[in-house]
């Protein structure tokens, strides 16, 4: 039975640059990977945490290059990408998870899997304690009118890219300067700032992989 459940590799990258892990993605997704056979396509989650980022989608729009030297000069990095979503933070005390899989070892559809994702991460904060995470009409998760986690995916031929970030102990003031992603009159929060007490990274990737595995009926292996 469990022989027929995705097998998922987990790869924890631990802290690095934004592009750094935009590379270690692109290495996994493509290189010695045939998206043609698909049982044999090997499907990883990295866990990781980015040096501080400031990132935008492909619907954010009017972001200026005044606008990009100004989040830099705060000691940021900034960069533009291919996910779906709008300008967020990525920073030490964060999760960000990239959830790598072919989805028809799954099932071949990105509204379930964003859906997926969604659960997942609920999942993990009621582990957490926190019982009344939950989805909104506005993208990621959320405590009440603050969000504790962005999701921004991108898919193609079926290939999962991009993920989440769930902040943990993230310095929330970076978040300041920007309209996290671009929903007026909401602010952030965090597993530390939720629960009272200072969470690590490390203890909700416990959660969150114990979550994963059930959400995604799959097998982990590191």
């Amino acid at each position: 039975m469990s022989a027929s459940r995705p097998l998922v590799t987990v790869v924890r990258a631990g802290r690095h640059t934004y592009a750094a892990g935009l590379q270690l993605q692109t290495n996994l997704a493509k290189s010695n990977q045939n998206l043609d056979e698909i049982e044999k396509f090997r499907n990883y989650l990295v866990l990781q945490e980015h040096d501080p980022v400031y990132t935008i989608g492909l619907r954010t729009k009017g972001y200026t290059e005044a606008d990009e030297e100004r989040l830099r000069k705060l000691g940021a990095d900034f960069h533009r990408t291919d996910r779906g979503g709008l300008i967020t933070f990525h920073g030490p005390g964060q999760l960000v998870a990239y959830p790598i899989l072919h989805l028809r070892q799954f099932k071949p559809s990105m509204r379930w899997y964003v859906g997926t994702l969604e659960r997942l991460v609920i999942d993990t904060c009621r582990q957490m304690g926190i019982q009344n995470a939950a989805t909104t009409q506005d993208t990621g998760i959320w405590v009440g009118n603050q969000k504790i986690c962005a999701i921004g995916v991108h898919g193609s031929r079926y290939v999962t890219t991009h993920g989440i970030g769930l902040n943990c102990c993230t310095d929330l003031k970076w978040f300041e300067h920007i309209v996290p992603c671009g929903i007026e009159g909401k602010g952030v929060t965090s597993l530390s700032q939720e629960l009272g007490r200072h969470v690590e990274i490390q203890e909700a990737s416990r959660a969150f992989l114990k979550s994963f595995a059930n959400v995604f009926d799959c097998r982990l292996e590191e």
